[in-house]
């Protein structure tokens, strides 16, 4: 059996001190390697939500000491996770801030638009009707012109007629069919 001091003779090296250096710079080395496998291990976690790939990450790191950590290093997101999430939660918040500020936006190309204008003006898209009987711009969900109560054509429902009072009264009145 081949021991340390022998395979360090294998190199010419017979010295003790040297010996104990060049186990340090082992022991140096192996802890590095060590540290990489844990930073690509701490790295994925905040850069990756899936449990199987940041396993595989680890592992490569573990596996090919040091190529591993730079082949992780090549191939992970650019960003964490929480800056991800940080950057949503600020598109949303300024979302509802243009919505309380009463800015509309053309749901066609996004162009700035005031609430009673019939067209786009940039991309000459229809936004809303206008009115038959007012001429003021109607939202597309109403049925009925909030303004004149002018009836949308194809958007109002047809009412349903009531039974007039009389009719229901002679209902009560009927006596029940006999049934035997």
């Amino acid at each position: 059996m081949i021991t340390m001091p022998d395979l360090l003779a294998v190199f010419g090296i017979n010295n003790g001190t040297l010996d104990t250096v060049v186990k340090l710079l082992v022991l140096f080395v192996v802890l590095i390697w060590l540290a990489l496998v844990y930073y690509t291990w701490a790295d994925a976690r905040r850069r990756i939500s899936d449990p199987v790939l940041i396993g595989t990450a680890t592992v490569a790191a573990l596996v090919l000491p040091f190529a591993g950590t730079i082949i992780y290093m090549v191939v992970r997101p650019p960003e964490y996770l929480d800056d991800v999430r940080e950057r949503e939660l600020e598109m949303q918040a300024a979302e509802a801030r243009l919505l309380q500020s009463g800015v509309l936006l053309c749901p066609h190309c996004e162009y700035q638009v005031q609430k009673d204008f019939l067209r786009c003006p940039s991309c000459l898209r229809k936004l809303r009707d206008q009115c038959t009987g007012c001429a003021k711009p109607l939202d597309p969900e109403w049925r009925i012109c909030p303004y004149c109560e002018t009836e949308i054509p194809g958007r109002t429902p047809r009412r349903r007629r009531r039974r007039r009072a009389d009719e229901a009264e002679h209902d009560h009145e009927r006596p029940a069919a006999d049934l035997s």
